[in-house]
């Protein structure tokens, strides 16, 4: 008796999300769905160990024929000469403590002169 070979009946895959990961890894994990991986900003992607991926194509969660390529954008890690985040700083706050409760007086206090009624 020969034994059964279960396979599905589509060759559709399901595509993992990426985003997040390490070039390494989010190529293994792709390799592992029966995906490649391809970079239009790095030509040699193998050789991106610290990149992360930062973007894909096709989404996450697509069904695409096994065997299909996703596109992956990498950005550098942490600490690696990235752009690093741009947004606007605010100033610290101020000191905490009953002062930073109080409004500031606008001028010198005024004198008050106290009168019979």
């Amino acid at each position: 008796m020969r034994p059964v070979r279960l396979t599905s009946k589509t060759s559709d895959v399901c595509v993992p999300r990426l985003v997040g990961l390490m070039t390494v890894d989010a190529d293994e994990v792709a390799r592992g769905e029966g995906l490649s991986l391809t970079s239009p900003d790095r030509p040699d992607l193998r050789l991106a160990v610290v990149d992360h991926v930062v973007r894909q194509y096709p989404p996450p969660g697509a069904l695409v024929p096994r065997g299909s390529r996703v596109y992956v954008w990498c950005d550098f890690g942490e600490g690696e000469g990235g752009g690093g985040i741009r947004e606007p700083r605010v100033p610290d706050p101020p000191p905490g403590g009953l002062r930073r409760e109080l409004a500031e007086p606008a001028g010198p206090p005024r004198a008050v002169l106290l009168g019979r009624p």
